[in-house]
């Protein structure tokens, strides 16, 4: 019985330190010039965006002159 109630023990002290650490990690420290306004930030220019080919017809490579021409015209469709 005695070996019951100190296993129980040891398991609820494990928990309380496993958990300990978790406690301290809630508090968060007070940011520098909390008081001040953020700076504005400038708005990001959006990329120019990328057109996929991908589902276009590239038929029209094949009547290039030669394989090399057909190779270069067909990457812009990958």
């Amino acid at each position: 019985m005695k070996s019951i109630v100190n296993g129980i023990a040891a398991l609820a002290a494990a928990a309380a330190l496993a958990s300990a650490p978790a406690w301290a990690q809630d508090a968060k420290p007070a940011a520098k010039g909390a008081g001040a306004k953020p700076a504005a930030k400038e708005p990001k220019a959006a990329p120019a965006a990328h057109k996929s080919r991908r589902n276009q017809d590239a038929r029209a490579c094949l009547e290039r002159a030669s394989n090399t021409e057909v190779i270069k015209c067909a990457e812009a469709y990958l």
